[in-house]
């Protein structure tokens, strides 16, 4: 075959190629345009109207250009009129003068951002991979940010994450691969370990819950900050959530699901008893507690709206039902006055 018959054979495969691309980004761009138009748009109101009272803050997750971008709605009406703001986040967490912001510039070069803004201004912190869990402390304190840096699921073979806690104060960042870690008395340094979800207590925030998973099984994990220290509760529990009382932790765990499929359960810590709640849907969420008897989560759509999320409640008694509390909306977290 002559040099110039590959070149042409060449120019023919990469004509092809480019044509078929096309096809694919125009018929990607039309199930998309198609998705967002069968997506009803949501009533909107002014921020002043709902950020100086409890509210709940959020990412919405409409079809449009407003997807991604932190909303909030008031805690009395949540399924009422949402004000918009101009931030765009993929994880968000807020107090009442405090808002965590994980996101992503996915260009010709992916970065990451964590990012605190408040009264005193703007904090950068570490945010080393794909943003996956955010939590502030309720006083203000400290800053945890989750992500993974290989892998991009909980369910995949195989993942890496790396979560830190920053002090907001002095502005020191510490990487939970740090601490020690016990296992029934004793200190372990297994090479695979891996540090998510956590969640401050909120009668002293130095302490914390947080899953650490190795060798295939994840535990639940209560740390503390000045000890630099964690110790193993319990196995099969991801992403805790603790009650405003500081009484229960809720999470979710496989149990014999297959990976990737999880059920909620409510942990009282004073008894050590669980209860499965009933959410029948698997739920891949770090939930927030609404108040002492309801926590709130997200749930994707399914189909052409899969990348649209729902905010449900559920009572934390095993007994009720979840209920639609906000229409596209993600990473919602629960903001009274004095928090």
């Amino acid at each position: 075959m002559s040099r110039k018959v590959r070149l042409l054979i060449l120019i023919v495969v990469c004509a092809v190629a480019i044509t078929v691309s096309t096809v694919y980004v125009l018929e990607s761009r039309s199930r998309h345009a198609g998705a967002a138009r069968s997506v009803p748009l949501l009533s909107q109101t002014s921020r002043a109207t709902i950020e100086d009272g409890a509210r709940i803050v959020f990412e919405h997750t409409g079809l449009g250009s407003d997807f991604g971008r932190v909303a909030m709605v008031s805690l009395d009406h949540p399924g009422g009129q949402r004000a918009m703001t101009d931030t765009s986040c993929e994880r968000v967490t807020a107090t009442d003068s405090l808002q965590l912001c994980l996101s992503a510039d996915r260009g010709m070069l992916t970065t990451y951002a964590a990012t605190v803004t408040g009264p005193d201004g703007r904090a950068d912190l570490p945010l080393p991979g794909i943003p996956n869990r955010a939590r502030l402390s309720p006083d203000g304190r400290y800053a945890a940010t989750t992500s993974f840096v290989s892998g991009d699921s909980y369910a995949a073979a195989s993942f890496s994450t790396r979560t830190m806690i920053t002090d907001l104060e002095t502005g020191a960042s510490t990487d939970l691969e740090e601490y020690e870690l016990v296992h029934q008395d004793q200190p372990i340094r297994p090479v695979d370990r891996n540090f998510w979800g956590v969640t401050f207590v909120p009668q002293n925030t130095s302490r914390f819950f947080a899953t650490v998973a190795w060798r295939g099984e994840t535990w639940l994990v209560e740390g503390d900050i000045e000890d630099r220290q964690m110790k193993t509760v319990r196995a099969d529990a991801e992403c805790p959530s603790i009650s405003p009382d500081g009484r229960s932790l809720v999470y979710k765990k496989r149990a014999e699901r297959t990976p990737g499929d999880w059920r909620l359960v409510r942990l009282d810590l004073q008894y050590g008893v669980e209860t499965l709640l009933a959410e029948t849907r698997s739920v891949d969420d770090q939930v927030e507690w609404l108040d002492e008897e309801h926590v709130i989560y997200g749930i994707p759509r399914e189909g052409d709206q899969a990348a649209i999320t729902d905010v449900y409640v559920l009572p934390v008694d095993g007994v009720g039902e979840p209920v639609l509390l906000i229409e596209q909306a993600w990473s919602p977290t629960v903001v009274t006055s004095g928090t």
